[in-house]
């Protein structure tokens, strides 16, 4: 799909990486024992081998019941003793989450490194590493198994979601127009449908709307490079960006930066700086492009609806409104 102009002028984000970049995709790609093909682990390629459970994950998968059935291998349910279960794939890295306890089966979403998750279910599947133990998980955006050869059982509960709630990407007391809003004839649209540019001068602080992680960043585009000021179609893959993931699994996109100030892996703070404002990639003006959006392998992912705390009303500002930013110390 091409994304047309957000701002005063046309742009789209492209994507400077291929799946399986360091930080980029729902896959974790190395070439140990360990961490091989989707043969032996669920975080390598989705190849369409037949691998699968050892029996139809039709049977009494995922069961909460309390039967006394003791097959290690197989699909049969198993008495479910584990509340939570934390991701562990290391940072930088999200975890495929799978249609049933194997990795046959196209990943129907994914988890970042040290996502807590509600176990509702557990079951043999798949044996990953001599680990056949699989986790049916439920977040607010996905249901699926996750293999315990990736995951720890624990009591500690998920952090509240966003407990300060969402706030402009702005410094406390910035005032910026709406250059375009949710539905934007100009570009919003699709994927962007609920997408906010803000009309800002360039090098203009842009903040945390949340707090959130890292997972991932484009910062290769500087002064000098044909892109920095914008341009057409051939920039698209060479737009500047930060991506945090947050603790209610959705993720926050700041684009078209200037500069990057923060690197995978970083735990930021509401209200602290992500990076500076610009005109980088597909852009023919300077703005800031923020979204919220779902957690996909990639880092420009179907955005969601989002309503600031800071604007009155609903929470979300239409296109030639003026806000001011109540992102606040």
């Amino acid at each position: 799909m091409l994304l047309a102009g957000c701002g005063d002028g046309a742009d789209r984000p492209g994507s400077p990486f291929e799946p399986g970049a360091d930080g980029t995709t729902m896959e974790l790609d190395t070439s140990d024992d360990d961490f091989g093909d989707d043969d032996d682990d669920d975080t390598g390629g989705d190849d369409d081998d037949d691998d699968g459970p050892t029996t139809s994950p039709s049977d009494d998968t995922g069961d909460d019941d309390d039967d006394d059935d003791d097959a290690t291998t197989g699909t049969t349910g198993v008495e479910n003793d584990c509340p939570w279960a934390q991701v562990d794939v290391g940072a930088g890295t999200t975890l495929n989450v799978r249609p049933d306890p194997s990795t046959a089966g196209d990943p129907v979403g994914s988890l970042s490194h040290g996502t807590i998750v509600e176990v509702i279910g557990e079951a043999f599947g798949e044996d990953i590493d001599g680990n056949d133990l699989w986790y049916e998980i439920e977040t607010p955006q996905v249901t699926g198994w996750i293999s315990a050869t990736f995951a720890s059982c624990t009591t500690d509960e998920p952090p509240e979601i966003n407990p300060n709630g969402w706030y402009l990407p702005l410094e406390c007391g910035t005032t910026a127009t709406v250059s375009q809003g949710n539905f934007g004839a100009t570009s919003h649209s699709g994927t962007s449908a609920y997408a906010f540019d803000f009309a800002i001068p360039l090098g203009t602080p842009l903040l945390a709307m949340a707090d959130g992680t890292v997972t991932q960043i484009y910062d290769e585009t500087g002064p000098g490079d044909p892109c920095y000021n914008g341009g057409g179609m051939s920039c698209a893959t060479e737009a500047n960006y930060v991506v945090l993931l947050h603790a209610d699994d959705t993720k926050s996109l700041y684009l078209h930066l200037q500069e990057v100030s923060v690197g995978v892996g970083d735990v930021v703070g509401i209200g602290e700086q992500v990076g500076l404002s610009g005109s980088t990639g597909w852009s023919t003006g300077r703005h800031a492009h923020v979204q919220r959006m779902e957690n996909c392998a990639g880092y420009y992912c179907q955005s969601i609806d989002l309503a600031f705390n800071d604007v009155g009303g609903d929470g979300v500002p239409e296109s030639g409104d003026t806000v001011t930013s109540g992102n606040c110390p």
